[in-house]
């Protein structure tokens, strides 16, 4: 804590997807060594802390979203003193650190399931429920991962309820016994020294114990992205997102908050607003983000304007802010395409470390990253595989982290890597940008610095100002703190003209900004900050 104000509030969360991050031993996996060993790099970017990617023994069905043993920590990344080795140096370096907890649901393989499909005593920890007549699922409830969100197990005579692939069973949260147990594995690792936690789809705690069928999405409503997928085309009332989720948040709170200075975020996948994201500060989670900004994909004003005009509907919530993680593709390419500009990843970075929240900084978004491109037989994610090639899953924004153009692999394995290193991002390795001063990299430690020496760009309201597309502009203030944040996100020159300009300091600039008489002209993808 600093004068009161949580360390999380404002901060920036560097997000590492630890099998893609750096490999000490040779095995093509990245590792809690490997991490250690890069934690100088981390740290000299700025950030505050680190959200590591499920360090849980898996079956990697999902890649370790699928946890088949929370209290230890998978052979693929180390030994349980590799992981103490890690948090002891990160503390070290003033670096928090916060794990992955996916605790909606278990692996098949956990021995929690194993016993409830045996009928043990964990019997009711999961979503039971009898077929229809004709051997159908219980109801129309869709998988995330395709199909219906139920599988038949004949040692019951029993469905049961998986919202994503069917090795991935849902616990029933409903059972005060399963609900003990997923809170124990937040107190187990509290204990172990965890600086916080970042909670897999907290929105899917709950389910409606009645097992109502979820309402169509009126064909009025759809758009093309109700199409991605067929799961789109229902709202998903009843078997999560419901209001009652909130209270389940409050219980996770209250008990990191017996902890000193810990700090819990979610992520809210669908309708977060039915189910405690944008709670208030003394409700529900610390802070949570939802996907607006990660599916949006056109580059143009209205979509932060949009998004910060629904939070506005929760004044009091303080949001958690990414443009890109594991899940979607690599920021750059979805707002730029395949050739993507340069100046779109200065900007975007520039944008992310502006608005108000807390910031998630994905591993690679500061060397400005694209989307690697990846044949079928390379792909590991199960979701790539179902949709190809309409959509190719999510490996293209986990292959892993280039440290240096000259050595094999990259840098990041002597041996095998898991998924490929895509020849694209070569030029972008880390041993290459650190020597250009002009480098994304070395810009994004420029704009952190900026941001950590600014209360208003941490901790500061956001008011938005009329400017004229493709110009986004909005003030950050706190206190006696002013910051006039503009970007201009086309691929031409644009201006902007406000009488506050007269009197600006300067801050941060990117792409030919010049000012002259009170009006700002920015070049393509320029970004503008300065002390008003």
């Amino acid at each position: 804590m600093s004068g009161g104000t949580p360390w999380w509030k404002g901060a920036t969360i560097y997000q590492v997807y630890i099998r893609s991050f750096c490999d000490a031993d040779g095995d093509g996996y990245g590792d809690f060594k490997g991490l250690t060993g890069k934690l100088d790099y981390i740290a000299s970017l700025g950030v505050d802390g680190v959200w590591l990617s499920p360090i849980h023994p898996s079956p990697n069905r999902d890649w370790g979203y699928d946890v088949s043993d929370y209290d230890g920590v998978h052979p693929d990344y180390g030994t349980q003193a590799d992981f103490d080795a890690l948090l002891g140096e990160a503390h070290a370096r003033g670096l928090k650190v916060m794990t992955d907890e996916v605790l909606a649901h278990t692996s098949d393989e956990h021995p929690w399931f194993r016993d409830s499909l045996d009928r043990g005593p964990k019997s009711d920890w999961y979503v039971w429920a009898a077929p229809k007549p004709d051997g159908t699922a219980p109801n129309n409830w869709l998988s995330a991962f395709g199909g219906p969100a139920w599988s038949y197990q004949p040692a019951r005579r029993q469905h049961y309820h998986h919202k994503f692939l069917r090795q991935q069973p849902k616990l029933s949260w409903r059972n005060p016994d399963a609900k003990a147990a997923a809170l124990a594995v937040l107190d187990t690792w509290l204990r172990r020294g965890v600086d916080g936690f970042r909670l897999d789809v907290a929105n899917a705690y709950l389910h409606d114990p009645t097992l109502k069928d979820n309402p169509p999405v009126p064909e009025n409503q759809r758009n093309a992205q109700s199409w991605v997928r067929a799961e789109n085309l229902q709202f998903h009332f009843h078997d999560s997102n419901l209001p009652e989720n909130l209270e389940v948040l409050n219980e996770i709170r209250s008990l990191v908050e017996r902890y000193p200075d810990r700090f819990v975020m979610g992520e809210f996948s669908e309708e977060a607003e039915r189910c405690g994201s944008y709670s208030s500060p003394n409700e529900g989670l610390h802070s949570g983000y939802s996907f607006p900004l990660l599916n949006a994909h056109e580059l143009e004003p209205g979509f932060i304007r949009e998004h910060f005009a629904m939070l506005a509907r929760f004044p009091l919530h303080w949001p958690s802010i990414a443009f890109s993680n594991h899940d979607v593709p690599r920021t750059v390419t979805r707002f730029g395409g395949r050739n993507a500009p340069p100046g779109i990843a200065k900007l975007m970075l520039a944008l992310l470390l502006s608005l108000r929240g807390t910031a998630l900084l994905y591993q690679g978004e500061e060397l400005g990253l694209p989307q690697a491109e990846l044949r079928r037989d390379q792909l590991r994610d199960p979701v790539g595989d179902l949709y190809y090639p309409w959509y190719k899953g999510r490996d293209g924004c986990r292959t892993p982290m280039p440290w240096d153009a000259g050595a094999p692999n990259l840098g990041f394995t002597t041996g095998t890597p898991w998924l490929p290193l895509w020849p694209a991002h070569k030029p972008l390795a880390v041993s290459a940008q650190v020597k250009d001063a002009n480098s994304t990299l070395n810009f994004a430690r420029r704009i952190l610095t900026v941001r950590k020496q600014s209360a208003a760009l941490r901790l500061g309201d956001i008011e938005f100002v009329d400017a004229p597309a493709p110009i986004l502009a909005f003030t950050r203030a706190c206190e006696n703190e002013r910051v006039l944040c503009v970007f201009n996100m086309s691929k031409d020159a644009a201006g902007f003209a406000s009488g506050a300009l007269t009197a600006a300091n300067a801050l941060i600039a990117n792409g030919n900004a010049t000012l002259r008489n009170g009006r700002l002209d920015l070049g393509p993808y320029g970004a503008w900050l300065a002390r008003i």
